[in-house]
């Protein structure tokens, strides 16, 4: 009874298929002019069966892999989350700096902002790791 088109969604659902839409778009599934529009029909959407519309032409989403049981499976995600934490500190440490420090030229502060993500994000390692 309840994948009847005619069932009321509500925003629970509507983020639920924009993600789901996200997922497609990054995946090169969707132009995006295409992710636009199907944006705009998910926001916009009253139905379940205005939201399944969206997505009549594209694959069903994959299923997530098993996450690895070895003890070294955590430790590279643990890394890169101090990394995204130290990178979403450094632009507010370049401000505080800009504004205290009485140097010339202290606009150079944030210089740091793509020098920390190029030392935290930019190895060949990490790169590989993520695919």
């Amino acid at each position: 009874m309840s994948d009847l088109p005619e069932i009321r969604i509500g925003t629970a659902e509507r983020e639920q298929a924009l993600d789901m839409l996200s997922e497609h778009f990054a995946a090169g599934r969707l132009t995006v002019v295409e992710f636009d529009e199907r944006s705009a029909t998910v926001a916009s959407a009253t139905t379940r069966g205005e939201l399944e519309q969206v997505f009549t032409d594209l694959p069903a989403p994959a299923v997530a892999a098993p996450a690895k049981t070895h003890s070294t499976s955590r430790e590279p995600e643990s890394d890169h989350n101090w990394r995204r934490i130290v990178m979403s500190v450094i632009p507010l440490l370049a401000l505080v700096l800009f504004f205290v420090v009485p140097v010339d030229n202290s606009w150079l502060f944030f210089l740091m902002i793509p020098a920390a993500g190029a030392i935290l994000f930019g190895t060949r390692d990490d790169r590989d790791r993520d695919r």
